[in-house]
């Protein structure tokens, strides 16, 4: 991605959206094409209206990671990580109630897409709250509850685009 952000997904079996990524400028997607998927069950959607993107075809892309072995370990770590990611989701949706894994998001985006402005974390950005919900299989109802409570404490603060996390040690122990 070049520009912009976008929204990787998929729709369950009733139409509902289901959010798995979100990617920001330098991330890549589609990966899964190089280790033999041939049809793909998830959609890429633009977010922002200043989307670019630099494709490349899986030959192309093959033949880039057979001359540079950094890109080709690179990619393999992008794998696994994103695999490590999709195991974390997996049991936060299985063992954790609706509550928890909207805060555990929350702190996780901080923790990886925040900076630092004082002691605070400031997210640019921020998402919508059915995005929210879409990402932590809530319901936009139970994220808007939940940040407003988060609000309420004074943990944090948001609009439509921006979150600031006040300290998020202290959003940490909320979960």
């Amino acid at each position: 991605i070049k520009s912009g952000r976008i929204k990787i997904g998929s729709y369950s079996d009733d139409g509902k959206e289901i959010i798995k990524a979100i990617l920001q400028p330098g991330e890549i997607f589609g990966e899964l094409a190089l280790v033999g998927e041939e049809t793909r069950g998830d959609f890429a959607q633009a977010i922002d209206k200043d989307v670019e993107i630099c494709p490349l075809t899986v030959v192309d892309m093959s033949e880039l990671m057979k001359r540079n072995q950094q890109l080709s370990l690179q990619i393999t770590q992008l794998i696994g990580f994103r695999l490590l990611k999709a195991e974390r989701k997996i049991e936060s949706l299985v063992f954790k109630d609706s509550r928890t894994r909207i805060i555990e998001y929350l702190y996780e985006l901080g923790k990886d897409r925040g900076e630092k402005v004082g002691f605070e974390i400031l997210v640019k950005n921020f998402f919508t709250h059915q995005d929210i919900a879409n990402l932590t299989a809530t319901s936009r109802q139970t994220v808007t509850t939940v940040l407003n409570e988060l609000r309420d404490k004074n943990l944090i603060n948001f609009d439509r685009k921006r979150l600031l996390i006040r300290d998020l040690e202290d959003l940490k122990k909320e979960i």
